[in-house]
C-alpha cells in the first residue's frame, strides 16, 4: 500500500514533469534542477510507487513511461491543477449561503447594545444558515476558548480582553445613574454626599461582590458608598430599582431602554469612558466569515451614532 506521509509534494511536481517530458534532462530544464538532483528523485519516486516509472526508450532517444506511469499521468496532472485552484483561489464568505455559527461571548448589556442590533441586521443580511450563540463563560477559560476557535469573539471592557488578543473598540460610553419613578428622593440633582449616602445596586459580572470599579474611584477621591444588593446580570438591576427605593448606576444606553420605568440622572463625579470593544484571537484575522461578522458589529456601534476607531 502506498504510504503518502512520506511523498513530498515536489517530487509528485517533479513526477508530473518527468511524466510529460518522458526525458531527465529536459524535464530537470523545466523544472530548475540540475539532472543528478532530478535522478535522485526519480529514485526515490520508483521507491515510493514500487515501479520504475520511466525506463530507457527501445529507440534509444528519452525515455519510455512504464505501465504504471502511464496510469497516473493524467490523475496526476488532474490532481496537481485542483491543488493549484485551492491554493490559488481567494477564501470567500456568503453570509446568505453559509452554515456557520457565531460564538460571541458577551454580558447582558453589551447584549443590549450591540447583539441586538446584530441580530437586527442578520434578518435581512444574512440567510437561515448564520446562526449566533451568546455566551458568558468564566474569564479564566476565555483564552482558551478563543485559542481553540470555541469563541469567535468577546465584546467587553479592554480590562476584561485577554492578553495577545487583536481589539477594536466599538463604543465610548458613559454612566448615570437610575432610581424608580416616584422615589422619595424626589428628581433633584444629585450631590456628591447624597449619592454616597443612598442605598445602591451592584451589578457583579463574577456574581456575589459588593465591590466595583464606583466604589474603587469613590474610594481614590475619599468617599465610600453602601451596596445593599449584588446582581449577577444587567437586566435585573431595573427590576430590582422598580420595586425598591434603592439606586443603581448603569451605563447609559443601556438605561435607555428603560426610560419609561426608571428615571436617570448625571452622577456627581466625572468618571472615566466605559470603553466597549471587540476581541479576537489572531488566528481570525483573515478568516472572511470573522471579517464579515465584525464588519456588521463595527456597522452596528456605527448606526448608534458612534464612529468605531
Amino acid at each position: 500500500m502506498l504510504d503518502i506521509r512520506g511523498v513530498d509534494l515536489n517530487l509528485l511536481v517533479s513526477l508530473d514533469t518527468l511524466l510529460e517530458q518522458a526525458n531527465v534532462t529536459r524535464a530537470a530544464a523545466r523544472l530548475g534542477l540540475s539532472q543528478p538532483a532530478l535522478s535522485a528523485q526519480l529514485a526515490r519516486l520508483r521507491e515510493v510507487f514500487q515501479d520504475p516509472l520511466l525506463v530507457p526508450s527501445e529507440t534509444g532517444r528519452g525515455m519510455a513511461l512504464t505501465a504504471r506511469a502511464l496510469e497516473l499521468k493524467e490523475p496526476l496532472r488532474a490532481a496537481l491543477e485542483e491543488l493549484e485552484r485551492i491554493v490559488k483561489r481567494p477564501p470567500v464568505f456568503d453570509p446568505m449561503t453559509a452554515q456557520r455559527v457565531f460564538s460571541i461571548v458577551a454580558n447582558d448589556n453589551a447584549v443590549v447594545m450591540l447583539g441586538l442590533g446584530l441580530l437586527h441586521r442578520l434578518r435581512s443580511g444574512a440567510g437561515p444558515g448564520i446562526r449566533v450563540s451568546f455566551q458568558s463563560p468564566r474569564s479564566d477559560l476565555l483564552p482558551g476558548l478563543l485559542e481553540r476557535g470555541e469563541v469567535d469573539v468577546l465584546l467587553g471592557s479592554e480590562r476584561t480582553i485577554p492578553r495577545g488578543m487583536k481589539m477594536r473598540k466599538l463604543l465610548d460610553e458613559r454612566f448615570r445613574m437610575a432610581q424608580r419613578k416616584g422615589h422619595p428622593r424626589g428628581t433633584g440633582t444629585l450631590t456628591l454626599e447624597e449619592y454616597c449616602g443612598l442605598q445602591h445596586v451592584l451589578v457583579s459580572s463574577v456574581g456575589g461582590s459588593f465591590h466595583g470599579f464606583m466604589d474603587e474611584h469613590l474610594e481614590k477621591q475619599g468617599h465610600q458608598r453602601t451596596v445593599a444588593v449584588s446582581v449577577h446580570t444587567y437586566t435585573l438591576a431595573p427590576m430590582v430599582l422598580e420595586a425598591t427605593d434603592y439606586v443603581c448606576t448603569l451605563p447609559a444606553r443601556f438605561l435607555a431602554g428603560f426610560a419609561d420605568r426608571l428615571d436617570c440622572f448625571e452622577l456627581p463625579l466625572t468618571l472615566p469612558d466605559f470603553t466597549l470593544s471587540a476581541a479576537w484571537h489572531p488566528r481570525c484575522q483573515e478568516d472572511p466569515g470573522h471579517l464579515w461578522l465584525r464588519e456588521q458589529l463595527i456597522e452596528v456601534a456605527r448606526r448608534n451614532g458612534v464612529s468605531p476607531a
